[in-house]
């Protein structure tokens, strides 16, 4: 038979409240109570109701994720690395992901369906419209951005111009002039989203070194290597005179790889590629890379997340907002000097 509050307090010679409170952390219990009051617990088999106390409290102990997608390396590593900070502060994680296909995000974010359900709302690599933005406000719970976000919200992510300046001046210091883009979803093509911010680095390199990027020499690669492949043969097959690609992630790269090969053409040879995220296989098919902290990015969320909610002291506040994490460029052998 399921033992109930009752149970525990007369177990432990106490009221229901003392044990609501002892089993919750709360204070004005003693150290002794507490005890008696888990160790009762604990012989009773008994287990709170989780909604009974956010009923109780007003809290969850639940952080919501909003995500485009779970199954992508970046956003799965994100996610992660939040998961566990959230678990080892005893929270949970409640996944709200959004398909996203050619034709843009099929849904708008609804908040009503996270509505008395979370504690806070970490928003992983998905490019909100304003109005979406003021609807989760409306929620009226702290907000955090990964990857993509406004600067009136924390923000934790790295300098996606300086890493495509890196990466392209990296090719064009071995020589290449003409060097495509593949870039990700036409849903990212705001101010403040990562690719958006990539292909400007991109862009503007070229432009510092007196070569006129053409909109065509970009295509969108939707974040998987099915993507990177089919958007590789669709810019090749208009600009066979590209030496040489950065790509907006790894599985994107990954998926150049396999059109270069399916076209015939030599990596690094005939086409040299880099791509962005350092993958747990970019190594294994030797791919250039800038290589970032993925998983410490979700973990540095999910602590600001617990700071501002008051389950952890609150670390520093952010420059302007946001959290910045190195990128490293990993040299392999998809790079090389263009052909002669």
């Amino acid at each position: 038979m399921a033992r109930g509050i009752e149970d525990v307090a007369r177990e432990a010679g106490v009221s229901t409240a003392t044990v609501s409170r002892a089993l919750r952390g709360m204070p004005n219990v003693t150290e002794a109570t507490r005890v008696r009051v888990e160790e009762a617990a604990r012989r009773l088999g008994y287990r709170p109701s989780p909604s009974a106390a956010a009923l109780a409290t007003g809290r969850t102990r639940t952080i919501g994720l909003l995500t485009p997608w779970i199954n992508r390396w970046y956003f799965s590593n994100v996610i992660e690395g939040a998961e566990r900070r959230l678990r080892a502060a005893g929270y949970d994680a409640l996944l709200y992901s959004f398909a996203v296909s050619a034709h843009g995000r099929t849904s708008q974010v609804d908040p009503e369906v996270l509505r008395r359900r979370v504690d806070g709302i970490l928003v992983v690599g998905l490019p909100l419209d304003p109005a979406e933005v003021q609807a989760l406000e409306a929620l009226e719970v702290p907000i955090v951005f990964v990857g993509t976000g406004r600067g009136d919200h924390p923000v934790v992510g790295i300098d996606d111009v300086g890493l495509a300046r890196a990466a392209t001046e990296y090719l064009m210091g071995l020589g290449h002039r003409r060097i495509g883009h593949i870039t990700g979803t036409p849903d990212d093509l705001r101010s403040w989203t990562p690719p958006e911010d990539r292909r400007q680095g991109w862009a503007r390199v070229l432009r510092d070194g007196g070569i006129d990027a053409e909109d065509s020499w970009a295509e969108f690669g939707f974040f998987d290597i099915e993507g990177g492949t089919v958007s590789t043969h669709r810019l090749l097959d208009r600009h066979p005179e590209l030496t040489a690609l950065f790509v907006a992630s790894d599985e994107m790269a990954m998926g150049a790889m396999l059109a270069a090969r399916e076209r015939g053409l030599r990596v690094p040879e005939d086409l040299s590629i880099v791509g962005v995220d350092g993958h747990d296989i970019a190594e294994l098919v030797g791919l250039t890379t800038m290589a970032q902290p993925v998983v410490q990015q979700g973990s540095a969320a999910a602590g600001i997340m617990l700071g501002l909610i008051g389950a952890e002291p609150a670390g520093p506040a952010p420059d302007a907002g946001a959290v910045m994490f190195p990128t490293t460029l990993v040299v392999r052998t998809t790079t090389a000097a263009p052909p002669v």
